[in-house]
């Protein structure tokens, strides 16, 4: 188990622990981590790009439940460390976390981080599942600025984004029974496209208050955003993530939540009902 201090990791970790299945957590920084029944950590300071830690980390085990790096130009590299890494330590079996679309020329610039590495993954003989999912419910309040609005260059474009819950029992299921979805690729959304005018419309209900979406040209995009002083790659990624709305690439709904975990996937209007904390940030005093 790999980023089990994130949001999908930690809710994979913890599904794997009610199961009372051994697993191994390498982290970075244990302190940092949530104790599991049945778990054992181990950390590796260097993280992916510690081939000789990963590969002592991962000695014995036979399923590598593998999520991306942390975004930047290293990336890359650092993932076919921790797969090469894997390899010699003798893993049968990764599933890796990619991202829906992913390809070598995606529209949403992380997108074809995740398809070199599915490359990767594929030339080192390992046998493997690819989860791509979506964005997660999650970005859409994010999106929205305390003033209730949500700019950006998505034109009229649609999203299927995915609650972060399903994308984790997913996996779940996978990392426990690997055999059976070996070499398949999944898409994992949410039941129903909407545009991000819906998104407003969708946070305007939860919050109480007027949320409303203004497009963006591109220049405006990166304009509005120059304010944050990022690098120039974390600035793409930021634009191109509405880009791909625009560009239809976002626009796909699939069943495989449902297929994997027997459950219809959730619904945006639900999440945010479960969770008022993403949007607190939106609420009037």
């Amino acid at each position: 188990m790999t980023g089990s201090t994130g949001q999908i990791g930690s809710r994979v970790a913890r599904l794997i622990s009610t199961r009372g299945v051994p697993q191994r957590l390498l982290i970075r920084e244990p302190t940092r981590l949530q104790e599991y029944d049945g778990a054992t950590v181990v950390a590796v300071p260097g993280g992916y790009a510690d081939v000789d830690g990963m590969r002592a980390a991962l000695d014995g085990i036979d399923t590598l439940f593998l999520v991306s790096a942390n975004a930047g130009p290293e990336r890359v590299a650092e993932h076919a460390s921790a797969i090469g890494a894997a390899r010699a330590a003798g893993v049968s079996h990764v599933v890796y976390l990619s991202f829906l679309g992913a390809s070598a020329i995606a529209t949403f610039s992380y997108a074809r981080d995740h398809w070199a590495t599915e490359q990767q993954v594929r030339a080192s003989g390992m046998a493997f599942t690819f989860l791509r999912d979506s964005f997660y419910h999650p970005l859409l309040p994010s999106m929205a600025g305390p003033d209730g609005v949500i700019r950006g260059p998505a034109e009229n474009g649609r999203i299927v984004t995915v609650s972060p819950g399903d994308v984790a029992e997913v996996a779940a299921v996978i990392a426990l029974d690997p055999e059976p979805h070996n070499g398949v690729t999944y898409e994992l959304t949410g039941p129903a496209p909407f545009t991000l005018e819906d998104a407003a419309d969708v946070l305007a209900v939860a919050s109480g208050r007027p949320i409303r979406y203004e497009r963006e040209t591109l220049a405006e995009a990166y304009a509005s955003r120059a304010q944050y002083d990022a690098p120039r790659a974390v600035l793409d990624a930021w634009v191109t993530t509405y880009t791909a709305i625009a560009a239809g690439e976002l626009d796909v709904v699939s069943t495989e939540v449902e297929a994997i975990t027997g459950h219809r996937a959730e619904t945006l209007e639900n999440w945010l009902r479960r969770h008022p904390e993403s949007y607190r940030h939106l609420l009037l005093d």
